[in-house]
């Protein structure tokens, strides 16, 4: 592999990165495939909507009759597989927009019932588990049982058999690992969950947070099973391109009682101007499924080239991949601070921060993030973050390209190396 002068990297990185890049060669294959079928399919989506120019036009006030908004529910509808969608750049996170479906969704006296353990950090809030417990769902008397996830951290599925029950409302599944070294959910595994929900509690509602499995597969969860999704467009679905917002996905009525709970009831999601927005997020879902490949290769480049230099990975380099995100178990603080030192080097914006572990909100100890993005906080460009706790595992995802995804990584070897790690 040619290095340019651009970068000085040493020889020990780069062999490793070739021997990598072999390595890796088949996996690529694989998520080439996917992509292009994810790539025609959301063409084939803006065909079938009928995207014009006409649909960037911006809208001010109320929003009342703006077209371009309708149509980008109708293109992640169709592209998602889902019978309707809400895609708002007004959701501010991922989270929010599952907050937004969570309480569009569960009345009081409903039970919501985790199957994948207890969800991501920022959700413990929304449901009452950590912090005051002001405007959370326990605050609403919406109650929260949870089943834990077997010691190989897959499903426990006849523990989720024995746990829903007739009355359950909600099955909540997480499909990413989050900070956790879990393996992600595939499509299949979400619908033999959804299979067991519906047959104990054929009225429950299965609901997935799929932050960072979109496009990852050719089938999204709801053609497996699920009910209603959610996600983030600074995440996959947005293509890097997306400044904002997020979506929610599913079925009909279901998406109805969101948009109620995101506006007003009766007003719902025919109301909310998009202030000149509507391009970009276009652009964004167009360009996703090719940009979600892109990131997949960094990851898989990752595992394979930190393998090489005797790291433990997770997944590794030659196993199918439920999402994009890529963890690296470095074995203390120093090397973890050192690894996302270096992908900071390597990102296009604010490559000379240093990232330093901080008291992010949201979360029960430091954290520390390189995000050198065009878009803070944007998931889909080159981005590594991670507690500073034990197992000291990095969490690496994303990557605009794949060019400049395989240099942030082998940067991140090369800080290491400098600070005598490797």
């Amino acid at each position: 592999m040619q290095i340019y002068p651009y970068f000085k990297i040493d020889r020990k990185i780069t062999n490793a990165a070739d021997d990598a890049l072999r390595k890796a060669a088949p996996a690529f294959a694989r998520i080439e495939d996917i992509t292009d079928y994810n790539q025609q399919k959301m063409l084939a989506a803006f065909i079938a909507c009928g995207v014009s120019e006409s649909h960037f036009v911006a809208s001010t006030g109320y929003g009342y009759g703006d077209r371009g908004r309708d149509a980008l529910d109708r293109v992640y509808a169709r592209a998602l597989g889902a019978e309707d969608a809400l895609v708002r750049y007004n959701f501010v996170s991922g989270t929010h927009a599952l907050t937004v479906a969570l309480f569009g969704v569960l009345r009081p006296g409903d039970t919501m019932l985790s199957v994948t353990g207890i969800p991501y950090d920022t959700l413990q809030s929304v449901i009452g588990l950590t912090g005051d417990g002001n405007g959370s769902l326990k605050e609403y008397k919406i109650y929260y049982e949870q089943v834990d996830l077997k010691k190989d951290g897959t499903p426990d599925l006849k523990a989720i058999e024995n746990a829903v029950r007739p009355g359950i409302k909600m099955v909540y599944i997480q499909r990413s690992r989050g900070y956790s070294l879990r393996p992600s959910l595939f499509v299949e595994d979400i619908e033999k969950i959804a299979q067991i929900a519906k047959k104990k509690a054929p009225d429950c509602i299965v609901m997935v947070d799929n932050c960072y499995g979109e496009f990852v597969q050719k089938d999204e969860p709801v053609s497996h099973g699920a009910d209603l999704m959610a996600g983030s467009l600074i995440k996959n679905p947005g293509g890097g391109i997306a400044p904002t917002g997020g979506y929610i996905a599913g079925r009909k009525d279901l998406v109805e009682s969101c948009a109620y709970r995101l506006t007003t009831p009766g007003t719902g999601r025919e109301i909310g101007c998009t202030l000149g927005n509507n391009r970009e997020l276009f652009m964004g879902a167009f360009h996703a499924p090719h940009v979600t490949g892109e990131a997949l290769k960094t990851a898989v480049f990752t595992s394979a080239l930190f393998e090489e230099l005797g790291y433990e990975v997770t997944p590794r380099w030659n196993e199918p991949r439920a999402d994009i995100i890529q963890a690296v178990l470095l074995r203390n603080r120093e090397a973890l601070i050192a690894f996302c030192q270096g992908v900071q080097k390597g990102a296009p914006v604010d490559s000379f921060v240093v990232p330093e572990p901080w008291d992010m909100p949201g979360y029960d100890c430091p954290i520390i993030m390189a995000a050198g993005a065009f878009t803070l906080g944007a998931s889909i460009e080159l981005s590594a973050d991670a507690p500073l706790r034990a197992p000291w595992a990095a969490w690496m995802q994303g990557g605009l390209n794949f060019h400049s995804g395989r240099l942030g990584a082998m940067l991140a070897a090369q800080s290491m190396l400098e600070k005598g790690i490797i």
